[in-house]
């Protein structure tokens, strides 16, 4: 399994950011633009909280099996593998969320004067840190999933899982 490249999620961010500011540009020629939802904020920091969770569970048990505790409850790889998956393809639904929100948010800077476009403005800043919260906890995940010997016989740019 390949890792996750900081550069290609930074990548998706500024592309998705690019794209979404003059996206916004041309929609409010027309005299509207997309409103942010309150909920995307929110719902971003549930999904960095539940990849965030998973981490740490795994990584208490995998600290405890590798101790050899008696009452270490195994990890099966299997779940650990769609872990891990899970939070690759999180932080890059994020990374492309974020840069929409934050490509929105630079538009939005422009007219923060008006009160619904300051809300909206705070919604999607809001949106990118919870964003970026979910590319920190995958990578996190990421991290707790990678088995210390398979370093040297994979080289770089693997992520075996436990």
């Amino acid at each position: 399994m390949k890792e996750l490249r900081i550069r290609v999620l930074a990548g998706v961010f500024v592309v998705a950011g690019i794209l979404s500011w003059a996206g916004a540009r041309l929609w409010n020629s027309f005299g509207t633009l997309p409103s942010v939802p309150v909920a995307a904020p929110i719902v971003l920091a549930l999904i960095a909280v539940v990849l965030a969770a998973t981490a740490l569970s795994l990584r208490a048990r995998l600290k405890a099996q590798r101790e050899r505790q008696h009452d270490a409850k195994g990890v099966d790889p299997l779940m650990a593998a769609r872990a891990v998956v899970f939070g690759q393809a999180s932080a890059l639904v994020a990374a492309l969320v974020a840069g929409m929100y934050g490509g929105t948010f630079v538009f939005l800077l422009e007219s923060l004067d008006i009160p619904a476009r300051r809300d909206q403005a705070i919604y999607a800043g809001f949106s990118v840190v919870a964003g970026i919260g979910v590319i920190a906890a995958a990578l996190f995940l990421e991290r707790v999933c990678r088995l210390p010997e398979d370093d040297e016989h994979n080289g770089p740019g693997a992520v075996p899982t436990v």
